[in-house]
């Protein structure tokens, strides 16, 4: 029997950085009892709801993170139970040995600009969570009969608003858009899409994989001003980064060669360019930007603006983490207040609810690593009930909690209502999938 077999451990989201950590559990604590709660009954966080639906060779990685809880006795998901909403942390607390926060960062940052109240004016969260068919964001409603958009950031969910909304039928064929968001795009009137950057290319946020795709586009034109894109790389950049900027800077030059042509829609990249105002009545109509420059690595407004005409605006500029009775959180920083890790005593946070929504999927191996470190560490004092006290609770207070192979059930009737090439036709409501569930049982 392991010295660990006595412990047990909550983990608060079943994304990313929550299934890093149980992985690292399973080898740090072996025999600890870890139980993964999400508040919704499917798992796995943003690779389902976030990850854009043509990237499916990215979503992938939920094969792994399922096989951490199939091939794992002590390893349990416990789906449909929100942390704030059914239970509290003290609740937790007086459950389990640790109680680790992986619940990401939900909340879209905001512009803190005059009209960003404005109808059809939306976060990347709530737009990426509309066509990707997540149960907070289907009664968004976009409005597509439109012109022209605005897609304000130029990072990888940027290009990813940016190319879904670029994206034939045929195209998406293979993935996993909700079907409603998919003949609103392909029946819009849109005609152009802008993506406005505050800095220059050299400080672009996107990877290079990504940029390339807007220039593989079937029905849509990628432009960007060669103008813009500098001759040579700082001379103080190290040579790791400078060979990363190297290729985004070829890929841009690339696409600074196409020209306007006939294709359905046309991508323009504008950069050094800040949003300062959006336009219009009750709906947008316009959006203000100011001219920058990026001096001594500061950006920098140049009291210049102009006017762009548009009728939807995007904003991919970062989220923030919720903040939950009980919990110490940052506000300026949109994060779960932290040392190190550690929150309070036995909690501990991970993920984007730790250090921001920031870096990739896999960025979240070693920061969740590094926590599992610490709360191993601190186990101490006598074990408390864990698990079946948990299950008690959910009877206690008549909650329906989904287990991983509730999960699978759901799942498989996503995967059979599916039409070929489509991988799922996903529920679009948690009720939805518990009727799917229970007329399955």
């Amino acid at each position: 029997m392991s010295e660990f077999s006595n412990r047990s451990v909550a983990i608060i989201g079943s994304g990313p950085g929550g299934m890093y950590v149980a992985q690292a559990l399973l080898e740090k604590a072996p025999g600890c009892s870890v139980d993964i709660i999400d508040r919704l009954p499917s798992p796995f966080g943003l690779i389902r709801g976030g990850v854009a639906p043509d990237h499916q060779n990215t979503k992938r990685v939920d094969k792994k993170y399922a096989q951490t809880i199939t091939d794992n006795d002590s390893v349990r998901y416990v789906g449909n139970i929100a942390l704030g909403r059914d239970f509290s942390l003290k609740d937790l607390t007086d459950i389990y040995d640790a109680v680790v926060l992986a619940y990401g960062a939900p909340y879209d940052n905001k512009l803190g600009i005059p009209g960003e109240d404005k109808e059809n004016v939306f976060g990347s969260n709530a737009f990426v969570g509309w066509y990707n068919c997540h149960p907070d964001f289907i009664d968004l409603h976009p409005n597509l009969e439109i012109k022209t958009a605005a897609v304000i950031g130029i990072g990888n969910v940027a290009i990813d608003v940016a190319r879904v909304l670029s994206r034939t039928p045929k195209e998406m064929a293979s993935t996993d858009i909700a079907d409603y968001a998919m003949k609103s795009i392909d029946e819009a009137s849109l005609k152009d899409i802008y993506m406005f950057a505050r800095r220059g290319p050299i400080e672009a946020a996107c990877t290079n994989t990504e940029l390339k795709e807007m220039g593989e586009l079937e029905a849509a034109t990628t432009l960007v001003r060669g103008d813009v894109i500098p001759d040579e790389l700082p001379v103080e950049m190290d040579d790791r980064t400078k060979k990363v900027r190297t290729r985004i800077l070829d890929t841009l030059r690339n696409l600074s060669q196409s020209h306007p042509n006939q294709k359905r829609r046309t991508v323009h990249i504008e950069f050094y360019a800040s949003p300062v105002e959006i336009i219009g009545d009750k709906q947008v109509e316009g959006i203000r930007m100011e001219h920058t420059e990026v001096i001594d690595g500061r950006c920098v407004g140049t009291g210049k603006f102009f006017d762009i005409p548009c009728e939807l605006v995007i904003t991919c500029i970062g989220s923030r983490a919720e903040a939950i009775e009980g919990i110490p959180f940052d506000k300026r920083n949109g994060i779960v207040e932290h040392s190190n890790g550690r929150v309070a005593p036995s909690v501990y946070a991970a993920g984007w609810v730790k250090r921001g929504a920031t870096g990739t999927i896999g960025t979240n191996r070693l920061d969740s690593y590094a926590v599992s470190d610490l709360l191993v560490a601190d186990f101490s004092g006598l074990s408390k009930p864990g698990p079946k006290a948990m299950d008690n609770l959910c009877i206690n207070r008549n909650l329906q909690a989904i287990t991983f192979d509730d999960w699978l059930v759901i799942k498989g009737l996503e995967e059979k209502a599916a039409i070929e090439p489509s991988p799922r036709k996903k529920f679009d409501t948690v009720n939805a999938m518990l009727e799917g569930l229970n007329s399955s049982r």
